[in-house]
């Protein structure tokens, strides 16, 4: 979700975390607008003026450079109130300059030194014991990690390239272990880049995917030949399967159709009246 603080830049909305991320892209906005030093140091009195008042006079031009300020003031104020949440809002509500406001928020959610202090260690212990999950895509990995490493930044930890590479190969699942073995073998992981790790470890994950999909086009395919085969043996037994006959007495009959029995009876009936008549044309 994101608000609109002109109609030419959008602002990120505060919802109380990841303050220092949010303030940084705020910074940026306002000075793109011109507008930073009313926000970080307010709405100055011009020298002009001072002067006149001494004077005991005034300068329309100086009343004039007052009132374009604060309308200035006003829009900062405006792009700050637009750019938090309806439950942050009410920390602000009664500010009334975008300097009063800012320093509000900036005083609650960056804290002092303590307070940060704690917040690193937090992020720190957080890194160390990151792991990828089982269901985890590397790239949903990688991503996770990096907001814990930007958030570090933000409050001042630098981390060497060396620690970022073997956190990294530590903290993959076991399907990695190979590729991983390969790449502390071959390189020298004081001077290899992070980001050629992560073209490697990248390409591995993509043969993976490949692997995967061929393993289930293969499988998909197999049913469906075995289906047939099934389907087919299934009609074959279905049309030739003799029906058997049961008696009254349970007794079973031929297996052989009604309709063969029928023809045997007529057919052995027919080949006894034959044989009977050549008989007695034998006779004297």
């Amino acid at each position: 979700m994101s608000g609109s603080g002109s109609s030419e830049v959008r602002t990120p909305i505060f919802f109380g975390e990841n303050y220092e991320f949010w303030r940084i892209k705020m910074a940026t906005i306002f000075k793109s607008l011109g507008l930073w030093n009313l926000v970080e140091k307010g709405i100055t009195t011009p020298d002009s003026k001072k002067k006149k008042e001494a004077e005991g006079s005034s300068d329309d031009a100086v009343d004039e450079e007052m009132t374009v300020m604060s309308m200035k003031d006003a829009k900062a104020l405006g792009i700050i109130q637009n750019a938090v949440s309806d439950q942050i809002f009410p920390r602000i509500a009664n500010a009334d300059s975008a300097k009063m406001a800012w320093d509000l928020l900036y005083g609650e959610y960056h804290g002092g030194d303590q307070v940060r202090s704690v917040k690193l260690q937090n992020l720190r212990r957080e890194f160390e014991y990151a792991r990828m999950r089982d269901d985890e895509s590397l790239t949903g990995y990688l991503t996770r990690l990096n907001d814990l490493i930007n958030q570090m930044k933000t409050f001042g930890e630098a981390l060497s390239n060396e620690r970022l590479v073997q956190n990294v190969l530590i903290s993959l699942t076991k399907m990695y272990d190979p590729i991983c073995l390969v790449i502390e073998n071959t390189k020298c992981l004081e001077t290899v880049e992070l980001q050629e790790v992560l073209a490697i470890l990248k390409s591995q994950e993509q043969r993976f995917d490949l692997h995967s999909s061929d393993a289930t086009e293969r499988a998909f395919s197999s049913l469906t030949v075995n289906s047939k085969g099934q389907n087919r043996s299934y009609a074959q037994s279905s049309t030739f399967k003799p029906q058997r006959n049961w008696n009254q007495k349970g007794k079973k009959w031929d297996s052989k159709p009604k309709f063969q029995q029928k023809s045997f009876s007529n057919s052995a009936q027919n080949s006894s009246h034959s044989l009977t008549m050549g008989q007695e044309g034998t006779k004297p």
